[in-house]
C-alpha cells in the first residue's frame, strides 16, 4: 500500500516532490489509514486545562485564577483557540483535569476533575500514581468516546498556569538536555523572573529522582499533561491522526513515546513554537513540524491553524490529477 500511495502521489501533475511537505503528509495520513485516498472525518481537538500547586513559587506572571478565567473564555468563544476551530470547522472540546474552581454544572464543558490542581512539586510529587491512572485513563476515555463519534483526527491542547515549568522538568527528565535549555518564558518570565523559575525548577529537579515514564509524570506532571497523555495513547490504538500543538503537548508525548515508541507514526507536528526547548523536543522526536511562526500561546492554536495545511495535503492527493489522466507527458 505505501508504494501504491507513493506512485499516486508521484505521478501527479507535478515535479517529482514539488510539494515538499504536503507530500509527506498525505502518504503517512495515507500509511495511517491503509488508504490510497486518506480522509480526515470530524476532526476535535481536546483542550485540557488543570491548575498548579508550584505556581505558589512565583514561576508564572500570572494568577492562578487564570486557568479557569481562560476556560470561561474558550467556552464563551473569545479565546484564540475558539476563533480557530470556529474558522475552521474543527470541534472544540474543553475538559476541566484539575482546575482549582467549581464550574456550574451547566458550563458547557466535559467535568473530568481528578484534584483541584496538583501539589507544590518543590516539596511532594506532583501526583500520585492514583491520580496519574485517573487522569490518563479519563483522557482515554474521552478520545474513544470521540472516535465512537466518527472522529479519526484528534488535535490536543492544554490550559495551566505554571505547566511551562511542569513541561521543561519531563523534558529534562526524558530527554537528558541540561535543565537550564528546557525552561524558556512561558506567559512571560523574563530577566530575573525567568532566573528565578529556574532556580526553583532546579531545586525540583534535585529533590526527585523519578525511573520510568509514569514516576516522571508523577514528579513533575500536571492532571491537563497526564490527560493528554492518555488521550494521545488511545488515539494511537484507535488508529488516530494526532495533532501535535506546542512545547505542553509535546512534553506530553515525551512520555506516550516513552511508554509506546510507535506512536510517533501517528503524529503530525503542527508548528515549532517560540518557547525555548520546543525545538530540541522537536529534534529529540526527529520531527519535522509545519508552521514556523512564533507562536508559544498554547491552547491548541498550533494545531487548528495548521490544519487546513493538512487538508490541503489530502486534496492534492484525492483530487489532484495524474500524468495520464491529464495527458500532460510526464518525465522520461
Amino acid at each position: 500500500m505505501i508504494n501504491q500511495l507513493q506512485h499516486k502521489i508521484d505521478t501527479k501533475t507535478k515535479p517529482l516532490g514539488s510539494l515538499g511537505l504536503l507530500e509527506s503528509i498525505a502518504l503517512q495520513i495515507g500509511t495511517i489509514q491503509n488508504t490510497l485516498s486518506p480522509h480526515i472525518t470530524n476532526p476535535c481537538i481536546l483542550v485540557c486545562a488543570a491548575d498548579h500547586g508550584i505556581t505558589d513559587e512565583g514561576v508564572s506572571p500570572y494568577p492562578k485564577d487564570v486557568t479557569w478565567q481562560m476556560v470561561m473564555n474558550f467556552v464563551t468563544g473569545g479565546a484564540a483557540i475558539s476563533v480557530f476551530c470556529k474558522q475552521h470547522n474543527i470541534e472544540l472540546m474543553v475538559i476541566d483535569a484539575g482546575v482549582d474552581y467549581d464550574f456550574p454544572k451547566q458550563t458547557p464543558i466535559i467535568h473530568a476533575k481528578i484534584a483541584r490542581g496538583t501539589q507544590n512539586m518543590l516539596h511532594a510529587p506532583a501526583m500520585s500514581m492514583q491520580h496519574v491512572t485517573d487522569a490518563m485513563q479519563a483522557g482515554a476515555d474521552i478520545v474513544r468516546n470521540k472516535v465512537t463519534d466518527g472522529s479519526n483526527c484528534i488535535g490536543f491542547g492544554e490550559m495551566g498556569i505554571g505547566n511551562t515549568s511542569s513541561s521543561s522538568l519531563i523534558m529534562h527528565a526524558i530527554t537528558g538536555i541540561p535543565l537550564y535549555e528546557c525552561v524558556g518564558a512561558g506567559t512571560g518570565m523574563v530577566g530575573e523572573k525567568l532566573a528565578h523559575k529556574l532556580q526553583v525548577l532546579q531545586q525540583v529537579a534535585t529533590r526527585h529522582s523519578p525511573k520510568t515514564p509514569y514516576e516522571i509524570l508523577a514528579c513533575f506532571g500536571g492532571l491537563e499533561i497526564a490527560m493528554i497523555c492518555g488521550g494521545m495513547l488511545e488515539a494511537y490504538k484507535q488508529n488516530c491522526i494526532i495533532l501535535i500543538d506546542g512545547f505542553i503537548t509535546t512534553a506530553a508525548l515525551l512520555i506516550a513515546h516513552a511508554i509506546e515508541p510507535n506512536i510517533l507514526s501517528h503524529c503530525i507536528y503542527t508548528h515549532v513554537s517560540d518557547e525555548q526547548g520546543h525545538e530540541k523536543m522537536l529534534a529529540f522526536l526527529n520531527a519535522t513540524p509545519i508552521l514556523h511562526l512564533g507562536l508559544r500561546l498554547g491552547e491548541g492554536s498550533g494545531a487548528a491553524v495548521a490544519f487546513p495545511i493538512i487538508l490541503s495535503a489530502l486534496a492534492f492527493v484525492n483530487e489532484m490529477s495524474s500524468f495520464e489522466d491529464a495527458k500532460v507527458d510526464g518525465m522520461n
